[in-house]
């Protein structure tokens, strides 16, 4: 229905159960890399299964509390962006992230997630938008620094996850910061 160019081919577009098998497909393909950190997608071990998932969200999306955006790379899904949680009563929302390996690498998730935290800013009046990620997953991290969040701790090994215990690092950004980079990115390309 709509898409937005994220330059090299790539586009950021709605993901919705009826992109069931495509989804499905793609877990298949980035299972492993995937679940290094995190069990997304861990649970949809079939098409019905995932399309059980994407209309978790869609519902979830109606509802206004999450959804999620898939990464399409030459026209295959290769991951997506997400909100975690979104609560526009309060002004916070949590984004992340997962990518196959094809999609890495091209800076596919930071373009994506501008969109997305211009969106709840500018769109929804967000004012905190958090990123939380396990320490051992440096991509993931990369990408909170690379979008001017702030480190703001470290919950010690918070994420029990396949018989190891993460430390889990929370950054985030708030709207006026978020609008003062984008005004100095904006008057550096001038």
């Amino acid at each position: 229905m709509y898409a937005i160019s994220l330059g090299d081919d790539a586009e950021l577009r709605p993901l919705e159960p009826w992109h069931a098998e495509e989804f499905f497909a793609h877990l298949e393909r980035g299972r492993d890399f995937i679940g290094q950190f995190i069990g997304f997608g861990s649970q949809e071990t079939d098409v019905e299964s995932a399309r059980a998932m994407l209309q978790r969200y869609a519902d979830m999306r109606a509802a206004d509390t999450r959804s999620l955006h898939g990464l399409w790379l030459n026209g295959k899904l290769v991951g997506g962006v997400l909100f975690l949680n979104f609560d526009a009563a309060t002004g916070n929302c949590e984004v992340g992230c997962w990518l196959e390996p094809a999609g890495t690498g091209r800076g596919l998730v930071t373009r994506a997630m501008r969109v997305l935290i211009d969106w709840a800013v500018e769109e929804r009046g967000i004012h905190r938008i958090e990123w939380v990620a396990a320490s051992g997953n440096r991509p993931s991290l990369n990408v909170a620094q690379r979008l001017g969040m702030t480190r703001d701790g470290v919950r010690r090994e918070a994420h029990p996850y396949r018989g190891v215990r993460h430390d889990l690092e929370v950054w985030s950004v708030l709207a006026p910061e978020w609008r003062a980079a984008r005004a100095r990115a904006a008057h550096n390309d001038h």
